[in-house]
């Protein structure tokens, strides 16, 4: 990490992270007002407010605003004045929903770090542990963000032993909360020396700070009621013995979360939180690729797709597909090369996102995150770069948990169905399969309420209603294995075969059993639960 050259000052200047955290932590309300400490919206919208007020920045689809939940990760870049210098941070704002993992984990290959936000009062739930993991497994730096302070939480020695416990992770708290729920009146902010206090008639300011002599300054005694005081005194001297303190190398290395305790809907705490992501979290990083690493610093274009999502704009049939930058310095009308296909592709309209809104991205640079509208070229996995056969790995798909048949409503229509579920497969959103016998799809998700999304969608942005409706099958494996293996293989399993939409071959289950018996019978077949996203 050390040994690194020094970044252009353009890519040291960016942060890009994601955020994770289980259902209602507090996840789009903390989107939101990042936006509006980065100037980049002038009133944060309430999530859970009525009617026109309640559509957040980030969620843009019809049903994440009827259901309140994210469904579909979305970018979102601004700049921020920080302490440390103007930052560009690029915000990618994950699906909550378990039901929506795959796309999360993705995502977590595009991001050099992840803020993890937790409820003072639940801890650590099972989807944060769970997206947590993927974390580990990629060394990403983890910024933790303890939220709803102002409603009944947990003790805060108690959260961070569970976080410490649960995850295997040291943790420093970057500011310590002073009272908790109703008597909850701001944060020490260790790091600074400072006392924030939190402004509760106004949800959109940012908290009062007093800057603080030490523990022995008489200016704690006139905001701080006597019982609180001593309260916490007596827990800062403990922390101070027990934690360790900050060591921005083990963050960077992925070995050590700092803590910041705060309030999202009372934009409390928020403004320290982007001021730690600036001061310790990572610049680009380097991405793995094949035959090579890709630097940040390299002077020739590369980037990636991480995530194609259809339909953002339902007026125009278009798909857009995010892309990673991973090296130099992008111009709009660059030409670069689509290693899977080898093909030159002029990129003329590329975007930046700002939540559902878009503008033309004149530039972009390793870090950055922007659109490329196309017409199904671009798939999750691919790699462009300026002339070199570089290719990204890392990217996972997972075998789907659920499997259902579909139908459309109108027999006349099966054309019509086969085009939006390719275009879903290719978005990531499904996986689809075609079974070598019997007519119609089997659709595949990690989760039941994907197959409402997909209905709801299919029906929004093609007018076709469909049924999904049980099958036979209960789960899919991708067969590999030499050329005649696999032949010999299909030929005796016919009625369990079928192919994914690259055409890769399927193995269709209904038991563990059938998985037992291929393992027995046909030892140079391998049945694989997931396939790398990669140009084949």
């Amino acid at each position: 990490m050390t040994n690194r050259a020094e970044l252009p000052p353009e890519i040291a200047r960016r942060r890009t992270f994601a955020i994770i955290s289980h259902p209602d932590a507090g996840k789009t309300t903390l989107t939101e007002k990042f936006l509006l400490f980065g100037g980049a919206i002038q009133m944060a919208g309430q999530v859970r407010a009525k009617g026109e007020a309640r559509r957040t920045r980030s969620d843009f689809m019809q049903m994440e605003k009827d259901r309140g939940i994210s469904v579909s990760a979305s970018a979102m870049s601004f700049d921020f004045d920080s302490k440390v210098g103007n930052l560009r941070m690029n915000l990618v704002d994950t699906p909550g929903h378990s039901d929506f993992s795959e796309d999360t984990y993705r995502t977590l290959t595009a991001v050099d770090a992840a803020v993890m936000v937790i409820d003072g009062a639940k801890g650590v739930e099972s989807q944060t542990q769970k997206l947590f993991e993927v974390c580990r497994l990629r060394d990403l730096p983890i910024l933790t963000f303890c939220n709803k302070m102002d409603r009944e939480s947990r003790d805060t020695f108690e959260i961070i032993d569970e976080i410490q416990e649960n995850l295997a992770i040291d943790v420093t708290p970057a500011s310590w909360p002073i009272g908790v729920g109703r008597d909850f009146i701001g944060c020490y902010d260790i790091l600074r020396d400072r006392l924030d206090i939190m402004d509760r008639a106004d949800r959109n300011t940012v908290a009062e700070s007093i800057q603080i002599e030490g523990m022995d300054d008489p200016k704690w005694e006139q905001h701080v009621p006597a019982p609180l005081l001593a309260q916490f005194r007596e827990e800062i001297e403990m922390a101070r013995e027990l934690l360790p303190a900050l060591d921005p190398q083990a963050v960077l290395d992925g070995t050590m979360t700092p803590i910041w305790f705060g309030s999202a809907i009372n934009s409390f705490g928020v403004r320290e939180l982007m001021e730690g992501i600036g001061a310790y979290g990572p610049e680009p990083q380097p991405q793995s690729a094949e035959p090579r690493q890709i630097s940040p610093d390299e002077k020739k274009v590369a980037g990636f797709v991480f995530k194609v999502q259809a339909n953002m704009d339902p007026k125009h049939r278009d798909r857009v597909a995010f892309v990673r930058m991973a090296s130099g310095h992008f111009t709009r009308g660059q030409k670069l090369t689509h290693v899977r296909t080898k093909k030159p592709m002029a990129i003329s309209n590329p975007v930046l996102f700002l939540a559902s809104d878009r503008e033309l991205a004149e530039e972009a640079w390793a870090g950055d995150i922007i659109g490329i509208p196309n017409h199904g070229q671009l798939r999750i996995g691919d790699t462009l770069t300026e002339g070199e056969a570089l290719q990204v790995k890392g990217i996972p798909s997972f075998a789907p948990e659920l499997l259902q048949g579909v139908r459309a409503g109108d027999p006349l229509k099966a054309k019509h169905l086969e085009k939006a579920l390719m275009q879903f497969a290719e978005e990531g959103a499904a996986k689809v399969f075609k079974p070598t016998f019997g007519s119609g799809f089997i659709v595949g998700v990690v989760g039941q309420l994907q197959f409402e999304v997909l209905a709801s969608r299919i029906e929004m942005e093609y007018g076709l209603p469909v049924r999904f409706e049980q099958s036979q099958f209960t789960s899919a494996r991708w067969v590999s294995g030499s050329k005649e293996a696999v032949e010999k293989f299909v030929a005796a399993n016919k009625q369990h075969i079928g192919a994914d939409s690259d055409g890769d071959v399927v193995y269709l289950t209904r038991l563990q059993w059938d998985i037992d018996r291929v393992v027995r019978d046909y030892p140079d077949i391998q049945l694989t639960a997931t396939k790398e996203m990669m140009a084949s």
